[in-house]
């Protein structure tokens, strides 16, 4: 029926399939898992595969827990999953070990590392500081359980042994470098014959005092006493020091004027021995001449003032001279 009450035919419609829904696709799904689980496992593999080793230290790389390398600072790979692994080991580093007190707990006093027995039976409270260093990775990380702590009872054994041979007055003022010498030396044999990869630097004593108020001000008036003797001979080499040039000035002078002295008298020898031989010279020429003029001369020496007469042998003629001239011709005669 229409709009204006006419019945009309109309072709059935034929009943239309209901829609289907899809299948499950189960090879789908196990793509999907696989690319996901080779996802991660690339990204596996990626974080695992490399590593970075710093400028201050080193690497010992272990395959299958085996050694097989040692590298040092950069960029590196090793293979995934656990066959191979890298130790990083601070081997540029200065490691410390404090003795006796705790800088980090604000230079908290430890009384059972610090209190020793001198060799002279004496009780003190000596602090260490110890700097040390890894020289061998593989033998500091396989060698030992504890390295640092075998380290730390091996300088503690050590300094009490060279404290207990020392004196108190050694300990507590003038010995303190040598005990700290000696121990470096005791230790450091001890580690090459140990072999745990590590290597002492240096060891200084902290502190040292006595375990009293009273011990420690008389030490420290006898170090008071020692400074102002060595006060004392510091201003005794200056004074020293400071005379040594005067005194040398005056002894070159007396070997400048006694090698001047000598001198002369070299020269006035020479002189002497020049004006003998030409004496010696005129005498030999004229012996009778020479023989009475050295006689005038001797006479005017001895009698000064006396009037001398030479007779010239003339009839009496006599010629004075005064003062008669050394080897003088007068006029008329010899």
């Amino acid at each position: 029926m229409d709009e204006n009450g006419t019945y009309r035919w109309a072709p059935e419609t034929p009943p239309q399939p209901k829609p289907q829904k899809p299948k499950p696709s189960f090879k789908r799904a196990g793509k999907t898992i696989l690319a996901v689980l080779l996802a991660l496992i690339v990204i596996t593999m990626a974080g695992t595969c490399w590593y970075t080793v710093d400028d201050k230290q080193q690497a010992v790389v272990t395959t299958f827990w085996k050694v097989t390398d040692v590298v040092d600072a950069g960029i590196h790979f090793k293979l995934p999953f656990g066959i191979q692994q890298a130790h990083k080991v601070n081997t540029n580093v200065y490691q410390k070990i404090e003795l006796g007190y705790s800088s980090s707990g604000g230079n908290a006093f430890n009384e059972s590392e610090s209190t020793m027995i001198t060799g002279d039976y004496n009780i003190v409270n000596v602090d260490f500081f110890v700097e040390y260093k890894i020289s061998d990775p593989v033998q500091y990380l396989f060698s030992s359980d504890e390295p640092e702590l075998i380290l730390r009872n091996l300088i503690q054994s050590q300094v009490r042994n060279v404290v207990g041979s020392s004196s108190v007055d050694a300990v507590l003022t003038d010995g303190k470098e040598n005990i700290q010498m000696q121990v470096k030396e005791l230790v450091t044999r001890i580690l090459q014959e140990y072999d745990i990869g590590l290597t002492l630097v240096d060891v200084k004593i902290q502190d040292a005092e006595p375990p009293t108020a009273e011990v420690i001000e008389a030490f420290k008036a006898v170090e008071t006493a020692k400074q102002q003797a060595e006060t004392v001979i510091n201003d005794a080499k200056a004074y020293q020091n400071a005379q040594i040039p005067n005194a040398q000035a005056k002894a070159d002078k007396l070997i400048q004027n006694a090698e001047y002295l000598k001198q002369k008298r070299i020269n006035e020898a020479v002189e002497q021995v020049a004006m003998f031989n030409a004496m010696y010279e005129e005498y030999a020429q004229n012996p009778g001449i020479t023989k009475s003029r050295m006689y005038y001369e001797a006479i005017s020496k001895v009698l000064p003032g006396v009037k001398l007469y030479v007779n010239t042998g003339d009839g009496g003629n006599l010629q004075t001279l005064l003062p008669l001239e050394p080897m003088t011709t007068v006029e008329g005669g010899q």
